[in-house]
């Protein structure tokens, strides 16, 4: 067996390379290592997209979830869910109904007479009024009606700041002051008491009862603030309960020797002397008095103090949670005891707002009325922020004014009005239900329902 004599010429399978193709190979090799080592080419930069107008983000954001637009269809809801139990509880109107298939007019224009001006007295009771305002420029009376439907919405609303700030703030300290109504209770029981007992200057006599009524609620809300920091009670069980204590507490009080009115035999207390009360401002013929101001500045003061204090630090950071905040080196007991007591100097000068201003001169069973109650709403609807509070206070207590005109002059029940701010408040608290109805986009459905879920 022979050797190959050219071992050289590879394997007997495969003919050996010719020199064209030696050549191609070469040339191939010799193109690829100077196109990697040529720099890279960058790609062609795609034309930066146009940023969208301010008009355009407008309307993109008009249609969401956000707060202001759930805000504003519960309204929408509100107004005509009302208005279909002012036609339901009219007999005339609902009447027309019977014959709707024939005569579907009858029925349409009821209804339209119905709901449109018992929202327009609405209106005219709580901001303006096209007639009186007429009647003041031709002479035929004079300005003071033309305020008179501010002057109102203003009176009921002072009050509602101060207890829907008491429970705004304690919600955002994490716990649920329902107490509102008792700390009020022994806040307006506080200030008439000093009002027509304490025989003081005019000055020095008004700055008495207001701080006689902001420490009767303190000393209120300082009951459920140390059970709940020392022994664990759930503050909502104590401030129920001091609600019914301080109830009774006013009823007992008022039939009192020293306390009672010695010329009346029903339930009513001396009256508090002129120079306790808060002075009106638009003078004696309109009821608005300077506890509007003081609401304001309640309202600055506590968004003061949960944005730009150390205190308000820490009283959101208990609220959001209290172990990491007890981790962090905040007392946590001291910060509940905090939280009551504020809210229960807000709340005893909503109620201190009942008895020396204009909304009554002395006690009665009812003086207090259902703001402590109210306060919860307005917070709920205010989304427990200071301004938003204010803002929702003022709606209610346009509702209230404008209620009373819409009951004398277009005769639609009282409660009524109590129906819409409940229907109102059940919307802003179901923002899934108000996105749904209204096809909102989902945007920020997410995080509103969050918020509710942890109480703002």
């Amino acid at each position: 067996m022979t050797s190959n004599p050219n071992p050289q010429s590879g394997s007997p399978d495969k003919e050996p390379a010719s020199e064209a193709q030696a050549a191609q190979n070469a040339l191939g090799n010799t193109e690829r290592a100077e196109l990697a080592t040529e720099p890279s080419r960058p790609e062609p930069e795609s034309e930066p997209k146009p940023k969208p107008s301010l008009g355009r983000l407008f309307l993109d954001n008009l249609w969401a979830a956000n707060t202001f637009t759930v805000t504003l269809l519960s309204l929408v809801l509100a107004i005509v869910v009302g208005a279909v139990l002012m036609i339901i509880s009219d007999p005339t109107v609902l009447s027309t109904y019977s014959y709707i298939t024939s005569r579907p007019s009858d029925a349409l224009n009821s209804s339209w007479t119905l709901v449109s001006e018992a929202y327009a007295n609405l209106f005219k009771g709580s901001v303006f009024d096209p007639e009186a305002f007429s009647g003041w420029l031709n002479g035929s009376n004079g300005w003071e009606p033309v305020l008179a439907p501010i002057s109102e919405t203003l009176t009921y609303a002072a009050p509602l700041v101060f207890t829907g700030l008491s429970v705004a703030l304690a919600f955002r300290g994490g716990l649920f002051n329902i107490g509102a109504q008792g700390q009020a209770t022994i806040g307006v029981i506080m200030a008439a008491l000093a009002g027509f007992l304490l025989p003081l200057p005019p000055g020095l006599h008004l700055l008495v009862a207001v701080l006689a009524g902001a420490l009767g609620g303190a000393v209120w809300g300082f009951i459920p603030g140390i059970l709940k920091a020392r022994a664990g009670a759930h503050e909502v069980i104590n401030t129920i309960m001091l609600n019914y204590v301080a109830t009774y507490f006013l009823t007992w009080l008022i039939v009192q020797n020293g306390v009672q009115d010695p010329t009346r035999t029903d339930a009513i207390s001396k009256a508090v002397d002129t120079s306790a009360q808060l002075p009106r401002l638009l003078g004696d013929n309109l009821r608005v008095h300077a506890g509007i101001l003081l609401a304001v500045l309640a309202t600055w003061a506590v968004a003061w103090l949960l944005n730009r204090s150390t205190l308000g630090f820490e009283l959101r950071a208990v609220g959001a949670n209290p172990d990491a905040a007890r981790t962090a080196g905040i007392s946590v007991t001291r910060t509940y005891i905090l939280i009551m007591v504020f809210a229960g100097i807000l709340a005893g000068l909503g109620g201190s707002n009942m008895v020396l201003g204009s909304t009554a001169s002395a006690l009665t069973p009812l003086v207090v009325a259902q703001i402590g109650f109210d306060g919860i709403l307005v917070a709920l609807l205010g989304r427990v922020k200071p301004w938003g509070v204010l803002l929702a206070a003022l709606l209610f207590g346009a509702l209230q004014a404008g209620g009373n005109r819409m009951q004398s002059y277009s005769g639609i029940s009282l409660e009524l009005v109590t129906v819409l701010q409940a229907l109102i408040v059940i919307f802003i608290a179901a923002p899934a239900l108000v996105k749904a109805i209204f096809q909102l986009r989902a945007a920020r459905a997410a995080r509103l329902q969050t918020s509710l879920a942890k109480g703002w």
